[in-house]
Order: structure tokens, then C-alpha cells, then sequence
């Protein structure tokens, strides 16, 4: 049996298509082919682009960074047509006279007008919950308890930050519905959606349900999470970040903006991150009676 190259070059051919895998930092000069074969990709992968290296990482995650880090709140403030005292009197929570004394009560005490109610016993926090929600226009968890055992993929730093908390998640359609408490943060919604890639869809519920809900959260295994205060410049985030990279041999690593942090996310094969890094100079949200008023950052990162 006469055997000849051209037999081999189709496989030939295949096989070294295979090997080949293109950095995606045009800057990078490492040509050792062992970073090519597929059963050696140390790199990372950011969406669609593949790292050769942990140098190379940084200096994508600097300019990812950087982006994100001049990124400006453009949420106007919401100044609802109706006031909760008005829509609780609408949903005969209230009589005229209790929403005319506890207005009186709230401003002599300098406090919003839910905890003037809460206090003084004329309402309970699943009507002010439901008021809440048809300010908004989205609907209220009346159950008692939302306490479904489901495994969060959050950190519980933001959680806890946007007082949200995931109530019920679909893997197989990828959906997520997020419990908010006080308003809803679609920048929140945004980052969980590019970071998970789940949609995220919001809905009310009560501080109680919040943290019963919190109290049953069940804890994924080999997830972490970590806070940077003070974390300097985009450089130096990057530096931070490939430091835990190469810590967790991380393999993809995804980034969002998430109003007041910078959210990365590192996932090796058994291990996975959570970074957040605090904006010194974000947006700075208040709450002034029923809206929010959001102060555009001032400065930017160098």
C-alpha cells in the first residue's frame, strides 16, 4: 500500500488550523507556538477575544477600565405624578385625615413620610412596598415568604448596596427576577445582565422579605468576592486584577459598570472572583423624598 504526503495534508492542515490561536492585543509579540495549542491556552477570554498571557490581560483590562471608568450616570431624577401618601390613599390604605397627620408628623421630624407611617402604626410595609411598586410600574411580591432556595450569582456587596435580592432564577430561559426594596437600579439590572448573562427583571417586596431572602441565599461553591476601596487608576486596577488572575489561573473575565464600582468578574476552572473596585467619583445617589437625585461624577480616572 503506497502512501503518499498529500494523504497526510488534509489532517496536516486541520491540525495546525487548530494550534493556532491569535492573541487579541495586536501588540503582542509572543510567538512561542506551545501558547497556541489548544490543550496549553493559559490566556484568557474576554467575549470573543482570547489573551495569550496575563501581561496581555492587562493591558486589555486597562482599556476596558478606563472606558468604563468615564462612564456618566444620565438617569434623570424620578419625580413620580403621584406621591406614595396619594397612592395609598388611592388604594384605601389611608383616610384623609391619617395622610394629612402624618405629612404634618414627617416634615416636624425630618424623616420620609413611609417611616412617619411605619412608626406611627398607620400603615405596615407591604402597603408602602405596594405603593412603591405602582410608582414604578412594576409589580409587588405580596407572598408572605420569598424564600426560594436558589444559589446567587451576586455579589453581596451590590445586594446589599441597591437593597435587591434575586427571588427566582430560570436556567434554562436565563432569567432572573431581582426583589429592590426602595427604588430600582436599572444600572444594576444592566451590569447583572452583562455579567451573568441573564435578564434581569425587577419587581418590590418588603425590608422583611429582603432579608429573609438574603438569610436563605445558598452560597456557590468556590465563588469569592472582593471590595477595592482605593483602587487608583485604571493601570493600577489592571495590575490588581491580573494579580488575581493569576492567582485563580483565571480563563475569562468579564466587566461592567455598575453606578458606584467597577464589577470584574475572573473564572478559572475551579475557582471565580468577583472584584468590585469603589469609584471615588461616581455618581453620588440620594434619596430626597420620593426621588433620586443623581450628582454626575466629577473628575475622571487617569
Amino acid at each position: 500500500m503506497r502512501l503518499s504526503l498529500g494523504s497526510f495534508l488534509p489532517s496536516m492542515s486541520r491540525g495546525w488550523k487548530n494550534m493556532r490561536a491569535v492573541c487579541g492585543l495586536p501588540t503582542c509579540h509572543n510567538k512561542m507556538l506551545m501558547r497556541s495549542v489548544p490543550q496549553s491556552r493559559i490566556g484568557i477570554t474576554i467575549g470573543d477575544s482570547w489573551y495569550c498571557g496575563v501581561d496581555c490581560f492587562i493591558v486589555s483590562a486597562r482599556t476596558r477600565i478606563s472606558a468604563l471608568s468615564r462612564r456618566r450616570v444620565m438617569e434623570m431624577p424620578r419625580d413620580p405624578r403621584l406621591s406614595i401618601g396619594l397612592i395609598m390613599l388611592s388604594k384605601n390604605y389611608l383616610t384623609d385625615d391619617q395622610l394629612r397627620f402624618a405629612i404634618v408628623e414627617s416634615e416636624r421630624n425630618g424623616e420620609k413620610l413611609e417611616g412617619t407611617l411605619i412608626r406611627l402604626g398607620i400603615a405596615n410595609e407591604k402597603q408602602i412596598a405596594a405603593a412603591r411598586a405602582a410608582q414604578w410600574g412594576y409589580p409587588f411580591c405580596g407572598s408572605d415568604r420569598v424564600t426560594e432556595p436558589i444559589e446567587a450569582e451576586i455579589p453581596t456587596t451590590l445586594m446589599q448596596t441597591y437593597a435587591a435580592v434575586p427571588l427566582h432564577y430560570a436556567a434554562a430561559a436565563k432569567r432572573l427576577v431581582l426583589g429592590f426594596v426602595y427604588r430600582v437600579d436599572h444600572s444594576f439590572l444592566q451590569s447583572l445582565e452583562q455579567i451573568t448573562g441573564c435578564r434581569a427583571e425587577p419587581c418590590f417586596i418588603t425590608p422583611s422579605q429582603f432579608g429573609e431572602q438574603m438569610d436563605h441565599l445558598a452560597v456557590t461553591s468556590g465563588c469569592e468576592e472582593a471590595v477595592v476601596e482605593d483602587p487608583g487608576t485604571p493601570t493600577q486596577m489592571a495590575r490588581t486584577l491580573g494579580g488575581y488572575a493569576s492567582e485563580i489561573a483565571a480563563r475569562e473575565a468579564s466587566f461592567a459598570y455598575c453606578r458606584n464600582y467597577i464589577w470584574a468578574r475572573l473564572a478559572g476552572k475551579s475557582r471565580r472572583i468577583d472584584l468590585l473596585f469603589q469609584l471615588k467619583n461616581a455618581a453620588d445617589v440620594r434619596y430626597v423624598k420620593n426621588s433620586v437625585i443623581l450628582d454626575e461624577c466629577v473628575g475622571s480616572l487617569g
